[in-house]
C-alpha cells in the first residue's frame, strides 16, 4: 500500500530533512508499505526550494513542487494532493512539530471504517497567546458554519482515504479551506489524540493577516451562515428600533415636557450605521469572492515540478 505524504514548505529550510528521515524511518517499520512525499515550496524566501533539490537527490520517493507565488498553506496542500498517487494520503506541517511517526497510528484507526482520521491535540508544543487565539476562533468558525459536529476535530495533520482527496481536489476555486473541504466530503472522522512537539528551529510563519485571511475562508467559502446572521442582526435592529418608537411615542403623550435630545438619536444612528457596514461588508466579501471566481484566479501558479516516479 503506498501512502503520500504531502508538505506544504516555506522558510524550513532547517527542519525539512528532520520531517522526511522521520517519514522513511517511519514507513520502513511496517511491511506492505511505500511512501512517496510531496514537498510543495510555496515560493519560500530562504534556500528551502534548494533543499527540496537535495532530497529529491537522496530519496527517488520525493516530488519537489515549486510555486511560483506564495499562495498560503492551504493551496500549497491543494497543490501537492493533485501530485499524490497514494492509496491514502498524509499531511504535515515542514516544522518538525507534527509527530508524523505516528501515522500507523492513523490507519489502525482508519479500520474502524472511518474515511478520514485528523490528529486531535490534548497538549500543544510551545505556542504564543496569538496563536491559541487564531485556533480557537478557527475552531469556533467551523463548528459555526461547516456544521462540524462537537464529537470529531479536523486538523492540518490527517490520513484520508483516496476517494476524499479525489473529490477534494475537484475543487478549483481561489479559496481553499481543508476543514470545509473534508466536511463537506465526509463526517465520517476519526481522531487520534497526540501531543504536539515543540518546533525544531525558527517560528511560525502566520501572520494576523494569514490567520485572518484563513479564519474569512472558512468564513465565507462553504457557507451562507455569515449571510443569515446579518438577516437575523438586521431584524433585532428593526424590533429595538420599533420598541424604541413606541416608547418614545406613549413617553410624550403621558409627559409633553420631555425634551427628545440629540444624543440618543445620535447613539442610535451610529449602531444602526455600524451594523448596516457591517452588513454591506458580509456581503461585499461574499461578492467580490465570486467575482474573482469568475475571473478563474488560480490556487496556484507552479513553476517547477521534479518528478522522478516514472523512472523507477
Amino acid at each position: 500500500m503506498l501512502i503520500s505524504f504531502v508538505i506544504p514548505c516555506y522558510r524550513s529550510e532547517k527542519t525539512l530533512s528532520g520531517v522526511v528521515d522521520t517519514i522513511q524511518k517511519t514507513i520502513s517499520t511496517r511491511p506492505g508499505f511505500e511512501a512517496e512525499i510531496i514537498l510543495v515550496n510555496d515560493c519560500s524566501p530562504d534556500g528551502t526550494f534548494e533543499v527540496i533539490k537535495e532530497l529529491t537527490e537522496k530519496y527517488d520517493n520525493i516530488v519537489g513542487v515549486d510555486i511560483a507565488k506564495n499562495s498560503g498553506q492551504a493551496c500549497a496542500i491543494m497543490a501537492g494532493l493533485k501530485q499524490s498517487r497514494g492509496d491514502l494520503v498524509a499531511t504535515c506541517d515542514d516544522d518538525g512539530q507534527t509527530p508524523i511517526e505516528t501515522v500507523f497510528d492513523f490507519y489502525d484507526k482508519m479500520q474502524e471504517g472511518y474515511d478520514v482520521v485528523c490528529a486531535q491535540y490534548g497538549e500543544r508544543g510551545k505556542r504564543s497567546l496569538f496563536r491559541r487565539l487564531g485556533s480557537w476562533a478557527n475552531d469556533s468558525m467551523i463548528k459555526f458554519c461547516l456544521d462540524k459536529p462537537d464529537d470529531i476535530n479536523t486538523s492540518v495533520y490527517f490520513l484520508a482515504k483516496r476517494f476524499i482527496v479525489d473529490e477534494m481536489i475537484r475543487y478549483e476555486n481561489a479559496y481553499p479551506h481543508i476543514g470545509g473541504l473534508l466536511l463537506r466530503t465526509t463526517h465520517n472522522i476519526g481522531n487520534v489524540d497526540l501531543t504536539q512537539k515543540n518546533r525544531a528551529s525558527g517560528s511560525s510563519g502566520y501572520t494576523l493577516k494569514k490567520l485572518f485571511s484563513l479564519w474569512i475562508n472558512g468564513l465565507t467559502t462553504f457557507s451562507i451562515k455569515p449571510l443569515r446572521a446579518a438577516v437575523f442582526f438586521g431584524g433585532i435592529m428593526a424590533f429595538v428600533g420599533f420598541v424604541a418608537i413606541i416608547v418614545l411615542i406613549v413617553g410624550k403623550f403621558v409627559n409633553a415636557d420631555i425634551a427628545l435630545g440629540w444624543t440618543s438619536i445620535v447613539a442610535t444612528n451610529i449602531l444602526v450605521g455600524g451594523i448596516i457596514l457591517i452588513v454591506l461588508g458580509v456581503i461585499g466579501e461574499y461578492i467580490g469572492r465570486i467575482y474573482l471566481c469568475l475571473n478563474q484566479t488560480p490556487q496556484y501558479v507552479i513553476r517547477d515540478v521534479i518528478d522522478k516516479r516514472d523512472d523507477k
